[in-house]
């Protein structure tokens, strides 16, 4: 069906110029670590269309990540592994053209998908391109431990990359479901570890998904060099990130204890997106006595 936005004088069909926006320095690494040096919380939100991401840049996220969850939350699927490389090189490109279509200040994050980088750090670099040329400005893979040389890898070619530990959706089975991770003092050192090497590989964004609070906030004194996100990860990372359905209220399980609704005070997607980087911004969620484990 074809879009009824058209505006008299226009093409049937065709959307009229965006309204002008307040001007926001565009998103890079440096205004990142510039942000982090200054004690201002990053904002990532999960997009999966050209629409939602421009709303999402317009409403002031810094950080968009165009994540595997479009899997379970637009396909339906039971977890993350059964995306592929194409249907997120054809969702990354969506949203870039929705960046675009606005200010195009966001920072955009890709996942690289099961199995698209597990082979050899050759494939790592073939997926991580593909992502690249269709708009991602920095790709994100999953893991630690065998990831860092995949990670330096792909750093040393010009490929920022984002990290991600603790729950890791792709490897949700061998995990033994959604459960939180860290816990406990060997896990714990693990964890760390694991994160110490990424940065020492070049990550220079790192996820911190379901880990203690404590935790998280002791690895993001310790990683200098690289920005923690944190997800039902406590209030001490250098950012936050949610699902985009899940904040917006309309997961369609049991929604999980890290998330808030923003969408019911705010009358608004976009309103509801505001409302959650200010949220972040003045560091009333996440709440550690509700969100935190």
């Amino acid at each position: 069906m074809t879009s009824t936005t058209a505006q008299p004088g226009t093409p049937y069909g065709t959307l009229p110029p965006a309204s002008p926006l307040p001007q926001r320095r565009p998103i890079s690494l440096p205004r990142l670590a510039q942000m982090r040096a200054a004690g201002e919380k990053i904002t990532m939100l999960t997009a999966y269309d050209a629409t939602f991401a421009a709303v999402a840049d317009a409403a002031g996220v810094e950080t968009i990540l165009v994540g595997d969850s479009l899997g379970m939350v637009c396909q339906g699927l039971p977890s993350t592994v059964g995306v592929s490389l194409d249907t997120m090189a054809y969702h990354t490109e969506s949203v870039a053209r929705g960046v675009r279509r606005v200010q195009g200040t966001a920072w955009i994050v890709a996942d690289l998908p099961f199995g698209s980088y597990h082979e050899s750090r050759e494939q790592a670099l073939r997926s991580a391109s593909r992502l690249m040329q269709a708009g991602a400005h920095m790709v994100k893979l999953e893991g630690g431990g065998w990831t860092a040389p995949t990670v330096q890898f792909l750093v040393e070619r010009g490929i920022p990359v984002c990290a991600h530990l603790g729950l890791t959706p792709q490897t949700v089975h061998a995990l033994g479901g959604y459960r939180v991770q860290g816990k406990g003092d060997a896990a714990a050192a693990e964890l760390r570890r694991h994160a110490l090497e990424l940065q020492d590989a070049g990550a220079a964004m790192l996820v911190l998904e379901m880990v203690p609070a404590a935790l998280s906030a002791q690895l993001t004194q310790e990683l200098a060099h690289c920005h923690t996100i944190g997800i039902g990860a406590g209030q001490g990372t250098a950012g936050q990130v949610l699902v985009l359905h899940d904040m917006l209220g309309m997961n369609l399980g049991k929604m999980p204890r890290f998330v808030h609704n923003f969408m019911q005070d705010a009358g608004s997607v976009k309103g509801a997106m505001a409302a959650y980087v200010q949220a972040v911004k003045n560091g009333s969620f996440p709440d550690d006595a509700v969100h935190a484990w």
